[in-house]
């Protein structure tokens, strides 16, 4: 009996080590991050893959710059030509600058290039004045576009470059949000992406560098689509990158790191976290889908991001809902589908909007051609008529 009670401890020892394994290798560990606040967000779907204090407001720096960028980009022209003020000219701008000379006449999509890949405060000034007539007036415009379009709820913007304000504050998610729709505009995602681009200034001509080490590929990591870095004192290091592989988009802001390592050390953990871990799932425009005799259509391309090893089911509800379920039985994403009017859904409809009489005729005579149902008719009301007269 004590040999059998050792060989069960046994077995189930063994047994509970697999379990273990078995769940670890399933529920991978979450990597540890440096930085006081991140985020890792899928493009397509839009799911958060890993937060860190994603909603604690933060003093950004020049990750600023991509929502300078995507507002000017959709709402100026790129084809206008900016006068430098005297306001805007790098001798009145702090920090980094392209060098602009009051007087000197820019393209406006030179000088996002400038804002983006040089880091140019300058280019920010003169933006601002162009589309505002103002930085004050420029705050006021961009943090109605940031909330109303792209749906930010913690993002206070005062200048647009970055420097600091104590009034300058957004968060890792509004910042991750507001970098996964600049991404969907094709002329910001060349310029987010550039490593180096030649500049003709008045006075400075150089070739400008992306200051984003894994852009500029001082760091390799494969896959890298495109990127932000960002310092000021009270901020401390903040980065913003984007990365591409197997269908799997992937967006990191790091807010608030230590040291420059901090920001990107964190950054390719996060990013081999997701693409290690995680797979998007596709469902095309236009796919159908039935429950019962009612149709339904994808209205847009559908995107779920889940864990690689984990097996989902998809079910339809009555009002037209996709819900998306893991095997544990819970719903990970839900998207509603547009209902298609097929001929059975039109008869009913056709039918409930006849009077009561039409009804019940069709009732007796069911689908028949109206010539023929009066044809019908007139033909027993003689045979009635007939057998009235025989009777009488």
């Amino acid at each position: 009996m004590r040999k059998i009670t050792i060989i069960i401890t046994v077995l189930v020892a063994i047994n509970s080590l697999y379990v273990s394994k078995a769940f670890a290798e399933s529920s991978p560990s979450l990597p540890t991050v440096a930085s006081e606040a991140a985020i890792l967000l899928e493009a397509n779907s839009g799911q958060i893959l890993y937060d860190k204090n994603a909603n604690s407001q933060m003093y950004p720096a020049s990750v600023t710059k991509i929502a300078t960028a995507i507002y000017a980009i959709e709402t100026g022209n790129l084809n206008d030509i900016v006068t430098i003020s005297s306001n805007a000219s790098a001798r009145n701008v702090e920090g980094t600058t392209v060098f602009l000379e009051k007087g000197e006449k820019v393209p406006l999509k030179k000088l996002i290039q400038g804002l983006l890949i040089n880091s140019g405060n300058d280019a920010g000034v003169a933006i601002a004045e162009h589309l505002s007539g103002s930085e004050e007036q420029f705050s006021k415009d961009i943090n109605t576009y940031l909330k109303n379009v792209i749906g930010v709820r913690n993002t206070n913007f005062e200048n647009p470059h970055g420097l600091f304000n104590s009034e300058h504050r957004t968060t890792a998610e509004d910042l991750a949000k507001i970098t996964r729709y600049a991404m969907k505009n094709e002329t910001f995602g060349k310029i987010f992406g550039t490593k180096e681009l030649e500049w003709d200034g008045q006075t400075w001509d150089t070739t400008i560098l992306t200051h984003h080490k894994l852009v500029k590929e001082e760091i390799p990591y494969e896959g890298v689509t495109g990127g932000k870095n960002g310092f000021v004192n009270q901020s401390g290091y903040t980065l913003a990158t984007t990365a591409e592989r197997d269908g799997l988009s992937l967006i990191v802001i790091t807010l608030k790191g230590s040291m420059k390592n901090d920001a990107y050390n964190d950054t390719i953990k996060l990013l081999d976290y997701g693409f290690e871990n995680y797979r998007t799932s596709i469902i095309p425009k236009g796919t159908k889908f039935m429950v019962e005799d009612q149709e339904y259509i994808a209205s847009e391309k559908i995107a779920y991001t889940h864990p690689k090893n984990e097996q989902l089911s998809k079910e339809i509800n009555e009002d037209g809902t996709l819900e998306i379920i893991t095997q544990d039985g819970v719903v990970t994403a839900s998207y509603q589908l547009k209902k298609v009017l097929n001929e059975t859904h039109n008869v009913k409809t056709e039918l409930k909007n006849k009077s009561t009489n039409e009804v019940k005729f069709e009732s007796i005579f069911g689908h028949l051609n109206p010539y023929l149902a009066y044809f019908s008719i007139a033909s027993l009301l003689s045979i009635i008529g007939i057998f009235y007269r025989q009777k009488i």
